[in-house]
């Protein structure tokens, strides 16, 4: 689900607020790095 998406359904009007509550958006599985990394070895 995008942020837009979720800021949307909280009511947010500022992304930084909705940004606070993804707890996931350190989780460096999500990072592109990764991603490419785990795609190459694959």
């Amino acid at each position: 689900m995008s942020l837009r998406d979720v800021q949307d359904a909280a009511g947010h009007a500022d992304p930084r607020t909705t940004r606070r509550y993804d707890r996931a958006r350190h989780n460096l599985d999500r990072h592109a790095a990764y991603a490419l990394a785990a795609h190459l070895a694959g």
